[in-house]
C-alpha cells in the first residue's frame, strides 16, 4: 500500500498521519509525507525583488526542510510495525499540483487529509484546501479526517448512495478493503429525493449488492429532506459510525454538497473520516 500524506505542520494534519498509519497497522505501506509550500513573487519585477524572493525561497525551503525532515525522524522512531516506512517530500508548488503530480508519480493508493471539521471552522467545508482536493484530484481515493476524531476501533461504516451512478468493482474497492481491513460491517443509505426507485435505480442498487457479496452489510433509505447534505451528517451522527464514504460523482448530491454555495451555507461538517471514492471512466 502506497500513502500520500499532505502536510503544513499543523496538529491535525498530523493526527491526519497517526490515523492513516492506525488503519493500515496490519498492511505493509510505504507512506509519503509531503510538504507543498510557494513563495510569492514580488509584484514588481526588479533585481531587488528577485534578489529578495531568492533569499526568502531559500529561508523557506530549508526551514520547510528541517521540519519535514523531523516528521519523518519521529515517525521512523515511534514506529512499531516493521513493514512500514516514511519517506519525505518537499515540494515547491502549490497543494493541488504537488499532490497531483506524486499521485501518478509515486503510483499512490490512498491520500490522508487532515481537517478541523465540525468543531473548527465556521464558515468553510472541511477547509478551503481540502475542498479544492476532493473536487480536483480525481484518480486517487481521498480520506478526510477531522482533527477532534478520537482514533480507535470502530463497526461499521457508512456508504451514502442515490443509487444513479453505475458502479464500477474497481471505485469500489478502496472501500471494501477498508471493510476487510476493519472488519466493519458496510452500511448502505440512500438519500431519497424521491419517492421510489426507478427501474435504473432499481437496477444499480442490484449491482452494488453483487459487488458486496461475501460481507457483512445492510441497505437502508433515508426518508426525503430538502437539505441533503444535512441529512447525510445527522445520519451520520445517529448512527455513531467510524466513517462516511461517498462516490465522487459530477451528477447527483455529491456535486451539490461541495459547490461553493452549500460550501458558505456550511451545509455540511465531518465528524468522523470521510472517503471520497474516484469515478472511474
Amino acid at each position: 500500500m502506497r500513502i500520500l500524506l499532505p502536510t503544513d505542520f499543523s496538529k491535525n494534519a498530523w493526527h491526519a498521519i497517526q490515523y492513516a498509519i492506525y488503519l493500515f497497522d496490519s498492511i505493509p505501506c510505504h507512506f509519503y509525507v509531503l510538504h507543498a509550500h510557494q513563495v510569492s513573487p514580488s509584484g514588481l519585477v526588479s533585481t531587488i525583488n528577485k534578489e529578495h524572493d531568492t533569499r526568502l525561497y531559500e529561508i523557506t525551503q530549508s526551514e520547510a526542510k528541517q521540519k519535514l525532515d523531523k516528521i519523518i525522524k519521529r515517525l521512523t522512531t515511534i514506529n512499531k510495525v516493521a513493514r512500514h516506512q516514511f519517506e519525505g517530500l518537499l515540494e515547491s508548488d502549490t497543494l493541488l499540483n504537488a499532490l497531483g503530480r506524486n499521485v501518478i508519480d509515486q503510483d499512490i493508493d490512498f491520500v490522508f487529509m487532515g481537517t478541523q471539521g465540525a468543531s473548527g471552522m465556521k464558515e468553510v467545508f472541511l477547509g478551503s484546501n481540502t475542498v479544492k482536493v476532493i473536487r480536483n484530484i480525481d484518480n486517487c481515493p481521498v480520506m478526510v479526517v477531522p482533527e477532534q476524531y478520537e482514533i480507535g476501533l470502530y463497526k461499521e461504516i457508512l456508504f451514502a448512495t442515490d443509487y444513479k451512478h453505475y458502479y464500477k468493482k474497481a471505485e469500489l474497492k478502496p472501500l471494501l478493503d477498508l471493510v476487510s481491513i476493519t472488519r466493519a460491517s458496510l452500511r448502505v443509505a440512500h438519500i431519497s429525493e424521491e419517492e421510489s426507485l426507478d427501474e435504473e435505480q432499481q437496477q444499480l442498487k442490484k449491482l452494488l449488492e453483487g459487488f458486496l457479496a461475501g460481507m457483512e452489510y445492510r441497505f437502508e433509505d433515508l426518508a426525503y429532506y430538502p437539505d441533503v447534505s444535512a441529512r447525510i451528517r445527522e445520519w451520520s451522527a445517529e448512527t455513531h459510525a467510524g466513517m462516511l464514504a461517498m462516490i465522487n460523482s459530477q451528477h447527483g448530491f455529491f456535486s451539490r454538497i461541495t459547490r461553493d454555495p452549500v460550501v458558505k451555507r456550511i451545509a455540511f461538517h465531518t465528524e468522523v473520516p470521510f472517503l471520497v471514492l474516484p469515478v472511474i471512466p
